[in-house]
This record gives structure tokens, sequence and C-alpha cells, in this order.
């Protein structure tokens, strides 16, 4: 993909002066360290511009002891809706009236009116629905931004869904689009959850999620806060250090 870095995106003129929308899709090691960041960059916005966020967050998982440590629940969080118990206490904590859905997205909850699409999922499958989804609604929303992980590295991204009635506006790439290879069915899944805590930081670094959904919060508030973006996403390592930016298309 032809890039200069030099580049940059810009908010469209239509995010001014409002409440921006957001979904939030999956509230587990990603999700929820990205929930929490967004009450955050709530509370940012408000003092610097005219705009703020209403998020719905939507997963149909529940807490389990493997989640203790690299997600954000405490013991007593253990049997309850992931999605319902941190959106309860952000609503306390900020004063906001967030939404908690306990279901399955895009099956559980409509995707139309929401701006910004935020994925926090475990699988390509998951992904593909999702991109579905998006290109079947009736207002599609501005963006698409995507966070992954495996054990010490990840990737966030950030894209503009194509909509079936307007396939030729410049726009920046979804995650369908980066990486082709998810939209092949034949790819398999790998979503087996651990059993203790012990084996979930087997699978995964205990901060991963925390480093990527930190850079993804810090795109989101150089968009939504300062108005524009100078790169996609990023590739993050853990293991050496490195962080290497996903440059925009050119000419955006």
């Amino acid at each position: 993909m032809p890039t200069d870095l030099t580049d940059r995106h810009y908010l469209p003129a239509g995010f001014d002066n409002r409440t921006i929308n957001i979904l939030l899709v999956g509230c587990g090691g990603n999700g929820g360290q990205m929930l929490m960041g967004l009450a955050s960059l709530d509370t940012a916005l408000r003092a610097i511009s005219s705009r703020s966020l209403h998020v719905a967050v939507i997963d149909d998982d529940i807490v389990t002891e493997a989640n203790l440590g690299r997600q954000p629940y405490y013991r007593g969080d253990v049997g309850s809706s992931k999605a319902r118990t941190l959106t309860e206490r952000i609503n306390l904590a900020h004063g906001l009236a967030w939404q908690a859905v306990h279901g399955r997205a895009p099956e559980a909850i409509s995707m139309d009116g929401a701006d910004i699409v935020i994925t926090c999922v475990d699988t390509a499958s998951a992904r593909r629905a999702i991109g579905a989804a998006l290109a079947e609604c009736g207002t599609v929303p501005a963006y698409w931004m995507d966070l992954g992980n495996r054990a010490s590295d990840g990737q966030y991204l950030i894209g503009s869904p194509e909509h079936r009635s307007n396939k030729h506006r410049h726009r920046l790439p979804t995650v369908l689009e980066y990486f082709p290879e998810l939209a092949d069915e034949n790819l398999p899944d790998d979503d087996a959850p651990s059993c203790s805590v012990a084996e979930a930081l087997e699978r995964q670094s205990l901060f991963v999620n925390r480093v990527v959904a930190s850079h993804a919060l810090a795109l989101l508030f150089d968009l939504l806060g300062r108005g524009s973006i100078g790169h996609a996403g990023a590739f993050l390592n853990l293991a050496s250090g490195q962080a290497v930016p996903i440059p925009l298309p050119r000419g955006d």
C-alpha cells in the first residue's frame, strides 16, 4: 500500500458540538481496558471541546477467576456479566449513563446510530460478522477501530467501513481490508478459555491488553480531541519493545 507519513486524516465536521456515540464490542482483556479509558477520554473531551461520549457495551461473557489480574475485574465480580459489571462501575464513578448489553454482537444490538464501532474480539469469525453487519447498516458508522493481540504482541487499526450505496468514497481501510486473510472462513478460531490465572498468563502477557488499549486510546484522543491523526494504528511488541505505526493511505 503506497503511504506518506506526512499525510494526516482529519475528523469530519459532522462530529463538532455534539455527543459521539460509540459501540464497544467486547469487554474482556482489550475491551475492559478500552471501556475504562473511554471514561477518561470523555472527561477530557468535555474539558477541552464541545464533544462528549456515549458508549454502549456488548459482551456475552461472565467474569471467571481466570480473568482476575489481567482484566479489570475483582474476585467479587466472578459469575457476573462483564459488560454490566464494568459499565455500572464506570457510571457510578463518573456520573454517566452508558449502556450495557449482555449478549453477542451483531445479533443482540443494532449498529445503526453508532459513530464509531470498536471491536475487541478474539476471533476472525467475530470480525467477519461485525463487518457484514456494518455493510448492512442504514447509516454506516464513520469509523471502525479494531484491537487484537497474541501472547506478547498486538495491533490496533482504525478504518472507515464501506457502505453498499457508497463504495467509491475515499476512506481508511478497515481491519478486514488491511488483513484480508481474516475474510477466509476456513481460518481456524483460537478462543479456548483459560481455567486459571496462571494458565491465562501463559497464554497472554499480564499487561499486553493495557499497552494495546492505551495506544488505541491515544489515537482516539488525537482524532476526537485534537481533530486529526497521522497514522491509522500500529503493531506493538512487548518482548522487543517495538511499536511500528501503520501509515495512512496516501492522499487521505
